[in-house]
């Protein structure tokens, strides 16, 4: 009897989910993407100013560890927040106010993948500069 009691805890154990928003809530701010990506060129800043005194610098290399962490979290943030606005926001009424809205959703998702794949300032600013793009173009379909 605990063996099937047991089997059946296993079963049926609560699963968390996380989600924004199927409902569809109506409350969307592309603020969130624009934040991450400060986030990630701030990390490729710390990343590439950090100096590491050599393999004993174990403080040095954790920073840096660290600061590649929070880079490629918020590089993803950055994904999933674009992507919840581009899916679930955005209809095809939006695209007479923003018609590129399309190909600019893909040019920022790629950004942010190389800047999960890189440490590179560049790519940095052109992550913030498209996601501060993304957010006129919303603010410009609610106009």
């Amino acid at each position: 009897m605990y063996n099937v009691i047991k089997s059946l805890k296993s079963e049926f154990a609560p699963v968390t989910v996380h989600a924004h928003c199927d409902i569809p809530c109506g409350i969307y701010d592309p603020a969130g993407a624009v934040l991450a990506a400060k986030t990630v060129a701030r990390m490729v800043e710390l990343i590439t100013t950090t100096e590491i005194a050599g393999p004993a610098d174990h403080a040095g290399r954790n920073k840096v560890a660290r600061c590649i962490a929070v880079k490629e979290e918020h590089a993803e943030l950055v994904k999933r927040e674009v992507q919840v606005i581009w899916s679930d926001y955005f209809k095809p009424e939006h695209l007479t106010k923003v018609p590129d809205l399309h190909d600019q959703v893909w040019k920022l998702l790629k950004l942010a993948s190389k800047n999960k794949q890189s440490v590179d300032p560049a790519a940095a600013a052109e992550l913030v500069a498209a996601t501060e793009a993304f957010a006129k173009s919303f603010a410009a379909s609610k106009a």
